[in-house]
């Protein structure tokens, strides 16, 4: 592990300005990609700002028609979440799914979607739900938040401090989970608002992305007959020594069937 300087700011303010300082900061939030990265030396940050500290960032609550989430609020109080339950129960269920309990307990909402991992969990549902992610600088759509490989549209120096999603009419998230780790292989979230359906893909491709073929076949008739023959194409997919870029597009198709089955019963 190489040297840095450790930081734990009181406050978000204090956590600014310290990333703004110099050098090539990181910020801790549960350390559950970043630690391990550190220790293989895979990542050589000059400092390093734990958020632990810093008040007003944790906590889940329903605000009108969103839940909000802050970005320091572990998975595993996602998913025991009597709000969430009440509100997004896919929601519980997909962070219900995330690794193992050490995992869930330690890893934030927050690390999880800056972090953008393409295997990760969360980014499927921030976009399949049609979520805002709230920083210290402006709010960002789901849409425009994840744009590639391990990156978003943070700038430096931002910090993430909620995830708002819009709660659906119903929504369902099925994942091919991977036997050790628990990532997403292929994960899929499919959510109704009204008239408007949203089909998300984590695990498939360098970063989570939506299926405007099967969504505009949905709106026209939500049953899992309207998408049995649309197909995503394994040019735009991962492969690699668990599953072939083919075989993830196979997933696909079946998870978001079998996700619309669930919401269709």
């Amino acid at each position: 592990m190489h040297d840095f300087s450790y930081h734990r700011p009181a406050d978000l303010a204090a956590a600014v300005a310290e990333l703004a300082a110099g050098g090539d900061p990181k910020l801790v939030a549960g350390g559950m990609t970043l630690l391990p990265a550190l220790k293989l030396r895979l990542a050589a940050p000059t400092d390093l700002i734990d958020l632990a500290d810093v008040p007003g960032l944790k906590g889940i609550t329903r605000a009108g028609r969103e839940l909000v989430i802050g970005a320091m609020t572990c998975h595993a109080d996602v998913a025991a979440s009597d709000v969430v339950a009440g509100t997004i129960p896919a929601l519980a269920t997909l962070a219900e799914g995330i690794g193992d309990p050490a995992v869930r307990h330690r890893g934030t909402i927050g690390g999880s979607v800056a972090n953008a991992d393409p295997a990760a969990d969360y980014p499927a549902g921030v976009v399949g739900l049609d979520a805002i992610v709230a920083t210290t600088q402006r709010k960002i759509a789901a849409d425009d938040f994840f744009t590639g490989l391990f990156e978003t549209a943070l700038e430096p120096g931002e910090i993430i401090t909620a995830v708002h999603f819009k709660i659906p009419d119903r929504a369902a998230y099925l994942k091919f989970r991977h036997p050790a780790s628990g990532y997403a292989v292929v994960g899929v979230m499919v959510a109704r608002f009204g008239e408007n359906v949203r089909v998300a893909v984590t695990g498939a491709g360098p970063n989570v992305f939506r299926v405007a073929a099967m969504e505009e076949a949905l709106q026209r008739r939500f049953s899992p007959d309207a998408i049995a023959d649309i197909k995503v194409a394994p040019t735009s997919l991962l492969g690699d020594i668990h599953c072939s870029a083919e075989y993830r597009g196979h997933l696909v198709s079946v998870l978001a069937r079998r996700a619309v089955a669930a919401l269709a019963a």
